[in-house]
């Protein structure tokens, strides 16, 4: 039986790479967007601003904004100290592709990722004048390294999760290669970078990235579902060899572009307390747009009730950069 040595869940949003004094870059991407996802219904700007009576001028001065930037270092920092310190050969993240590698051609609900290496890649300059003008380019080296990067991927591992997952009917896709949309490379999505770069120092063991398409439509699976998987993927990790050392991450999250504090903390109070129904009651609709990232904390939470864990929050932090609240509440959590 293989080991769960640590089990880890972050937010990977740009604000994380962001100097504080330039947020406003995304708040003027923010402006222009025309569906901003809050509690079931979508927005424009205007009528977010005033759905939310422009109530977060105040959260908006540099120095809030430095001692919450400030505050989700800390935060990253010490998940990376905790995965040092946990020993693990191996891992897996759970994450989500946003339209990076994944286009309307093949969407797929579930998909492990069995190649033997994977590549972590630099924009080319056209893709980066793209990422500016939306006010991420600035983010990039949170994720990706200038010069690119190669980490190993875990082909035994990954098809040992796959049979176990079939066997326990989730018919989940596998790929050896990432997709090349239009032809060109793109290397891992952000949602893994981030952890390789911030949290594994871009010195990973043989990892499993497993993709779950929580924010495309179609096909998302439901939050019951995402239970669910949970409890297979223990299993699963159950039956893989007694020489691993797994670490367990859960990549993105929670409310974004919409800041939702109360909506937070009632997941975050189920989650603390291991409470599955409780989860799996909230609206699906409430985790539209990026804020459906926080269902890959949901199978987490499902595996770490089978092994008895409990989740211990590290901080919660939630950047402000608009009047209207848009932002990302940040989240960095591990299980004991």
């Amino acid at each position: 039986m293989a080991r769960v040595v640590g089990a880890f869940g972050v937010s990977h949003g740009p604000l994380l790479t962001t100097p504080p004094d330039q947020w406003h870059q995304r708040a003027a991407a923010d402006m222009r967007n025309p569906r901003h996802a809050y509690r079931g219904a979508y927005y424009d700007f205007p009528s977010l601003l005033a759905a939310r009576n422009g109530g977060f001028a105040n959260q908006l001065d540099i120095g809030t904004k430095t001692k919450r930037y400030e505050a989700c270092q800390s935060a990253v920092a010490e998940v990376a100290r905790r995965y040092a310190a946990c020993g693990a050969n191996a891992a897996i993240i759970l994450g989500n592709d946003q339209r990076e590698v994944f286009k309307d051609d093949f969407t797929p609900a579930f998909l492990v990722y069995a190649g033997k290496t994977i590549e972590n890649i630099h924009p080319d300059e056209e893709e980066t004048e793209r990422l500016d003008s939306m006010g991420l380019a600035i983010a990039l080296s949170g994720h990706v390294p200038e010069g690119g990067a190669v980490y190993p991927g875990a082909p035994s591992i990954a098809e040992a999760i796959v049979d176990q997952l079939i066997d326990r009917e989730f018919d989940v896709s596998i790929s050896y290669e990432l997709p090349k949309p239009g032809g060109h490379p793109h290397g891992i999505p952000h949602a893994y970078g981030f952890i390789f770069r911030r949290i594994m120092n871009d010195a990973p063991p043989p990892t499993v990235p497993i993709f779950s398409n929580v924010g495309e439509a179609r096909n998302q699976p439901r939050l019951h579902r995402m239970i669910k998987f949970g409890h297979a993927l223990k299993e699963t990790i159950d039956a893989l060899p007694d020489d691993l050392n797994i670490a367990i991450f859960s990549s993105g999250g929670f409310t974004h572009f919409t800041i939702d504090e109360e909506f937070d903390h009632a997941v975050m109070a189920a989650m603390q307390q291991g409470d599955e129904d409780a989860l799996v009651k909230f609206p699906e609709s409430w985790f539209w747009g990026n804020t459906c990232e926080t269902k890959s904390w949901y199978p987490m939470v499902a595996a770490m009730n089978d092994y008895g864990r409990k989740m211990d929050i590290i901080d919660y932090v939630p950047c402000y950069r608009s009047e209207a609240g848009t932002g990302q509440a940040m989240i960095f959590a591990s299980w004991n």
